[in-house]
């Protein structure tokens, strides 16, 4: 059940290839799912990128989100597809109801050899997810602590002085997930809706303590209109500033 990891070829790397993010994986086997007129329901976590929920849209499928892990994910009724950005994979599920890299990579083979046919490649699927949906650029801020005291007066930080902005975006709006929702059970987090501004269109903040680790954990996310593929490096570059700027400010907010 190992999850897989992908590789592109990218000029720019050191060694010749960049491993892709478990969003960006996610996006392109949802991608080719609904190329194959998949049924059912797509789902993924609140610390996963957005993007799913627009590419199910499109396609007419449903989408939930959970909390993180597949002990939530494959509870989601009538489950098609689902994927964590921990490089975590439901393909199957009717065959493996959880993570399963051995289908994962097979579907993800499928779909690069039927690319190669058309002359095309996983990145320039992902440059066409991009331009029809937004780039939706993801990172991730993880403190490691030495006392875990400091994890909860972070969080008790952020709760009792919440960020009004990240980056110069204004939080629109801000949840405590303690207190839970009709779609997820209570659990230790925050999330932030950051308003767009300028080139950025939206932006979305999770902050949890991890599960398994000493850890604070920030999910961030940052979705920039694109109006073609020319625009692409740009909003790419922009991308990443803003996230290295949300980092910051969340190191400061946080006072970790």
């Amino acid at each position: 059940q190992h999850a897989p990891a992908v590789a592109v070829p990218d000029a720019e790397a050191a060694d010749g290839w960049r491993m892709l993010r478990g969003d960006e994986v996610g996006a392109l086997l949802a991608t080719h799912l609904v190329h194959k007129r998949a049924r059912g329901t797509f789902a993924t976590t609140i610390v996963s990128s957005s993007l799913l929920s627009k590419i199910a849209r499109a396609g007419g499928l449903a989408y939930e989100e959970t909390l993180t892990g597949f002990k939530w994910l494959v509870r989601v009724p009538e489950l098609r597809y689902a994927y964590e950005e921990a490089l975590g994979y439901c393909v199957d599920p009717d065959g493996v109801n959880d993570k399963d890299g051995i289908t994962a990579a097979l579907l993800v083979a499928e779909l690069a050899a039927e690319l190669k046919q058309a002359d095309r490649t996983l990145s320039g699927l992902l440059d066409d997810i991009a331009v029809e949906y937004g780039l939706h650029a993801t990172d991730q801020l993880s403190v490691r602590v030495e006392d875990l005291s400091l994890i909860g007066a972070a969080m008790e930080r952020l709760r009792s002085r919440a960020p009004s902005s990240l980056a110069g975006l204004a939080v629109a709006s801000a949840e405590d997930l303690t207190a839970g929702s009709p779609a997820l059970p209570p659990t230790d987090g925050l999330r932030y809706h950051l308003a767009g501004s300028g080139e950025v269109g939206s932006g979305r903040v999770v902050v949890r303590p991890s599960g398994t680790e000493p850890k604070l954990k920030c999910y961030l996310e940052v979705v920039l209109p694109v109006a073609d593929p020319a625009g692409l490096a740009r909003a790419r570059a922009r991308a990443a500033e803003v996230l290295a700027e949300v980092k910051a400010d969340l190191r400061t907010a946080t006072g970790l």
